[in-house]
């Protein structure tokens, strides 16, 4: 792709990361919007040298605006400078929001810019440890016309991706698909965490990390196949003591064991590996487990050992 003058509005985790990205491929990132003091560190790490400018400063000086904002923020911010006439026609608006699609740049494609969804499928810490994690991160991309296509697959060969076209009516089921496999697993792990720290373990990060890292690709490999453990085995007694010991040491994790066993229940009699009389079995303990519930303690703090 040739080079290309970049304005970044938003400058959070991704953000920053997208466009020092940008810049080591050969664009120009013209300036950048970011006021507080976090995005303040992120630009002077990332994208020295670069201007900090308003959001209406930044859009007039670029032929690419990459909007990086909150979900909530978006539609606002691009009425906004839409209004403004810091959005002109010709020029390229891409958003990085999972959620959104086109419509919520219509007000920018109304007066004649070129507007795409370029999400990265990818968490970041917006720091430079996010930027090789882009090799092979795939982007889920929306665009209306195959010049505005082809422009998104170019963008995201130079920050060394994958492309991924999602329709406009699927963003918001694509999204769901990665928040709940990536933030909820983040919870899934802590409290695991947190019970393996009540048990007394000295580096429950440490403990978990060979087993989940092995559980994580044969789930990505295998899928439900993958499954192992009491249920999958039958064995209401050792789910029964689980959550006994659960709900005495490690009361605020109580909810979720209940709710992933039952979903891994469901899935282990839908593949036939679990006979329905050692499946009503666990499911008589987690609906016991559900009328015995009390209020959870507060939540423990736990230092992790990284």
């Amino acid at each position: 792709m040739n080079p290309l003058r970049v304005g970044v509005v938003g400058a959070g985790r991704v953000g920053a990361v997208l466009a020092a990205a940008l810049r080591s491929a050969g664009h120009s990132i013209v300036a950048v919007a970011g006021e507080s003091d976090a995005s303040r560190a992120r630009i002077a790490a990332l994208l020295p040298g670069v201007p900090v400018e308003k959001p209406t400063a930044v859009a007039r000086a670029c032929d690419l605006l990459l909007l990086t904002v909150p979900d909530d923020m978006l539609g606002n911010v691009v009425q906004t400078m839409t209004d403004a006439g810091a959005i002109r026609p010709g020029m390229y608006v891409a958003h990085t929001s999972g959620r959104h699609g086109l419509a919520i740049l219509a007000p920018a494609a109304a007066i004649g810019a070129h507007t795409m969804a370029v999400h990265p499928a990818m968490t970041f810490s917006g720091t430079s440890v996010d930027l090789a994690r882009l090799s092979g991160c795939v982007f889920g991309l929306t665009a209306a016309t195959p010049a505005d296509r082809a422009f998104a697959e170019g963008l995201v060969r130079d920050l060394g991706g994958n492309p991924m076209w999602v329709p406009e009516e699927m963003r918001t089921l694509y999204h769901a698909g990665l928040a709940h496999g990536a933030n909820h697993l983040v919870t899934l792990v802590t409290e695991a965490m947190e019970i393996l720290a009540a048990a007394g373990a000295t580096d429950p990060a440490g403990t978990l990390r060979p087993l989940l890292t092995a559980a994580l690709d044969n789930a990505l490999d295998h899928g439900d196949a993958a499954l192992t453990g009491p249920i999958v085995r039958g064995d209401a007694g050792t789910v029964a003591a689980h959550l006994d010991d659960i709900r005495t040491n490690a009361p605020q994790t109580l909810a979720s064991y209940v709710s992933m066993a039952r979903a891994t229940l469901d899935r282990a009699v839908s593949d036939g590996r679990l006979l329905p009389i050692r499946a009503l079995k666990i499911k008589n303990l987690l609906d016991e487990a559900d009328r015995a519930a009390v209020q959870p303690l507060p939540r423990p703090i736990h230092v992790w050992n990284q």
